[in-house]
């Protein structure tokens, strides 16, 4: 018998904790009023199948998703580079979410929409074929086997991102752990309406164009760990 899986309306359990420190009196106020500002309403998700213009109230020349945003620093950056593009950011946990509504009180916010909590629900609710790319950077591991069906990158989500991204969109996904490395780009590769573009092991380690890193990222260089890139697009049987 062929094992149920989970429904796309149905929520998925996150895990570890959602506030590691509490905030300040000024940082929790600005998160307050920011994430009421910013946050997607969830009778929106509920209403599905979403363009950018119903997110942002305008349309965009493009639309990326960003999943597990961490503070923050490649969404707001990204945001900031690209005004003519919209940027959905999705973090579940406080404390991420807080370093990035501060971190753009600033600037100009009107790119950016932002969801605290399960980013498959902003997934399931996108209509097919409207992001140009998703980012997943360097994603928890969750490193123990029984724990590795934790993992955001998994059969059934990457079915999702395909059904969410325009014919030549892209999925991007980045990790300093070579186990995870091979295990996103063994699920994204057994997809077949999706296509890597690395055409060598070198590519892997090569960030695409205008790379943004993220602070994670940059520490781990100057670790010494080494950052794999993978890069994936949409082609569609029928183009393949």
């Amino acid at each position: 018998m062929k094992p149920e899986t989970r429904k796309e309306t149905e929520p998925r359990q996150l895990f570890g904790r959602r506030q590691t420190r509490s905030l300040s009196a000024s940082k929790q106020s600005v998160f307050d009023e920011a994430l009421a500002r910013l946050q997607i309403p969830q009778e929106l998700l509920n209403r599905g199948n979403l363009k950018a213009v119903d997110v942002f109230g305008k349309p965009f020349e493009k639309f990326w998703f960003e999943i597990g945003f961490g503070n923050g620093e490649h969404v707001k950056n990204e945001a900031l580079a690209h005004p003519d593009t919209a940027f959905i950011g999705a973090e579940p946990f406080i404390n991420g979410m807080a370093a990035l509504l501060n971190s753009i009180r600033d600037q100009d916010d009107s790119n950016i929409r932002v969801y605290m909590d399960d980013a498959m629900a902003v997934v399931n609710a996108l209509a097919d074929d409207v992001l140009d790319g998703i980012y997943i950077l360097n994603p928890d591991p969750w490193p123990k086997k029984r724990h590795w069906k934790r993992r955001i990158v998994q059969a059934e989500h990457v079915e999702r991102f395909v059904r969410v991204l325009k014919p030549g969109g892209q999925l991007i996904m980045t990790t300093d752990i070579d186990d995870l490395a091979e295990w996103m780009c063994t699920h994204a590769a057994n997809n077949p309406d999706l296509r890597m573009t690395a055409n060598s092991p070198q590519d892997w380690q090569t960030p695409p164009p205008g790379w943004i890193p993220t602070r994670y990222e940059s520490k781990g260089v100057a670790k010494g760990r080494r950052q794999t890139y993978l890069v994936f697009e949409k082609v569609g049987r029928l183009m393949a």
